[in-house]
């Protein structure tokens, strides 16, 4: 069983940045795949990033690419996603998530941390 925690968001201005780390409990995320997503108000959950466990490959939505860059600590189990130049589309409940399979299915889900990025 895998319990993923998210924390680090908040309001910032637009241009502002904000990082956001996610941290497992129970056990460890070892060899899984870990991404970030995000859900606005009435809008589709979107994927954002994610990073693999075994050679830290990263991909990156086109909308974050350049802004956002997606980590991780292996020794701590923590996946770190650093949100730089935000702007006001950014603003949405971000949720850290694990593909255990390696099946771009996500298998574990944290409860979201919000992110609102003011004009």
């Amino acid at each position: 069983q895998v319990q993923l925690v998210e924390s680090g968001g908040g309001l910032v201005q637009a241009g502002g940045s904000l990082r956001l780390s996610c941290a497992a409990s129970g056990r460890t995320f070892s060899g899984y795949r870990m991404g970030w997503f995000r859900q606005a108000p009435g809008k589709e959950r979107e994927l954002v990033a994610f990073i693999t466990w075994s050679n830290g490959y990263t991909y990156y939505a086109g909308s974050v690419k350049g802004r956002f860059t997606i980590s991780r600590d292996n020794a701590k189990n923590l996946v770190y996603l650093q949100m730089n130049s935000l702007k006001p589309e950014d603003t949405a409940v971000y949720y850290c998530a694990a593909d255990k399979e390696l099946d771009y299915e996500y298998d574990y889900w944290g409860q979201g941390t919000q992110v609102t990025v003011s004009s």
